[in-house]
């Protein structure tokens, strides 16, 4: 994706995001900073019977060349290439399901279901992360300084976390669907 594409994308996003309001966007239920303490520490509730969760401390390197045979072109341009998929495309925005949201690079879970909200922005949002599953670098890309974050486990670029986020936490973890896999608690993926 090429720059001009990205600030058309976060242009529309805007504008998207005005015509339809944030005011009716699903917020989350967590009232106070425990709760999202509470919902931290549970994660685990939210996976899948039998699915064997990789640690952060697990590292995974690959070469360029095992990068792009493990994943499909447009995951590899985010995860290694740190590119922006076009705001809207992914179905990830509309996942309801009870489950985890992974990394699409090496299956570490990074959010919960309970984690997720509507921002209107046209990509995944979360209020909050799975404690210990991202570094986070500055970006000037556009720029303007923003907080971009990767897999801790296999380097790969999510998104950047803003803070226009609903409360308690007022953070909105914006993420490429590309970059994550869905994983329901029951049922098929």
């Amino acid at each position: 994706m090429t720059r001009r594409d990205l600030l058309k994308g976060i242009l529309m996003a805007g504008i998207w995001n005005t015509l339809l309001g944030r005011a009716g966007a699903a917020q989350p239920q967590i009232k106070d900073m425990k709760g999202v303490t509470e919902l931290q520490n549970n994660w685990k509730m939210y996976l899948a019977a039998g699915f064997k969760a990789p640690a952060p401390t697990e590292p995974l390197k690959l070469s360029k060349e095992e990068w792009r045979k493990r994943l499909p072109r447009e995951a590899y341009a985010v995860l290694r290439e740190e590119a922006t998929e076009r705001a809207g495309t992914s179905h990830l925005n509309h996942e309801k399901r009870e489950g985890v949201f992974a990394c699409a690079g090496c299956d570490l879970p990074l959010f919960t279901s309970a984690m997720k909200y509507e921002s209107g922005t046209g990509w995944p949002s979360f209020f909050t992360t799975i404690p210990g599953v991202f570094e986070t670098k500055t970006d000037y890309g556009l720029f303007l300084p923003r907080t971009e974050y990767h897999c801790k486990r296999c380097g790969g670029h999510h998104g950047h976390v803003f803070d226009d986020g609903p409360q308690p936490t007022g953070q909105r973890w914006c993420n490429n669907g590309v970059a994550l896999k869905f994983i329901p608690k029951t049922g098929k993926a």
